[in-house]
């Protein structure tokens, strides 16, 4: 309803009351396509439970298999190789906050980098994530040539799927950085849906790592 005020004239008699608008209210709504990318990503946070689900079953059941095949992991260079996709994620969020806007006037070097641009640290991303697809890879070869394919046993079944379905999920990242680096090409000047874009990939990117991180403390470090 519109708010009214009496006012008082010159001659000190009450004059008719003042009517006055109501001031527009602007609100904020979330994006749509940031939000259904959070609902679809914990949709994927139920398949990788499942995943963990069917490896821990299989371990408490064998656990001297557990013992013995886990001495072919090579701990070391999955770590380098994690390492490799945390960086990965941090260059990511560099380019998320160029898309952005974001200032960083306290610190000057870390504004140097988010200058960069959006497409060149996608595009570091995106060679990060490559590298370490390619790291697994070389990791699958060197465990099949010692013997341990994914039909051997219950341990090779569990460890190929889990660490095999995140592969395929990290390959869909990379698919998603060329796409957007695609568009940010094809734009003269990046605009809100551009920066949108940035920002989902985002998101699904530091999904694909934290699970990454999950699974590398359970396979390779608990015991």
């Amino acid at each position: 309803m519109p708010k009214t005020r009496s006012g008082i004239g010159n001659n000190g008699r009450v004059t008719a009351p003042a009517t006055f608008a109501p001031a527009p209210r602007t609100v904020k709504r979330p994006d749509t396509v940031a939000v259904g990318t959070i609902v679809w990503l914990g949709s994927e946070v139920m398949f990788f439970a499942g995943l963990f689900a069917i490896y821990f079953t299989l371990r408490s059941t064998s656990p001297e298999l557990w013992a013995e095949r886990s001495q072919l992991l090579n701990v070391p260079f999955a770590l380098v190789n994690t390492i490799i996709l945390v960086l990965s994620s941090v260059t990511c969020q560099l380019g998320v906050f160029s898309a952005e806007g974001v200032r960083f006037e306290k610190y000057p070097f870390i504004q140097k980098l988010v200058n960069w641009g959006v497409v060149p640290w996608f595009w570091v991303s995106f060679a990060l994530g490559a590298f370490f697809v390619s790291g697994q890879v070389w990791e699958y070869t060197t465990l099949v040539s010692e013997g341990m394919p994914i039909s051997a046993d219950s341990y090779a079944s569990a460890f190929y799927l889990t660490t095999g379905f995140h592969a395929l999920h990290v390959t869909g990242g990379l698919v998603a950085f060329l796409l957007t680096i695609g568009r940010f090409y094809a734009v003269k000047r990046a605009r809100h849906k551009e920066a949108v874009t940035a920002i989902v990939v985002s998101y699904y990117w530091h999904f694909v790592d934290v699970v990454w991180i999950a699974l590398f403390f359970v396979i390779y470090f608990l015991k």
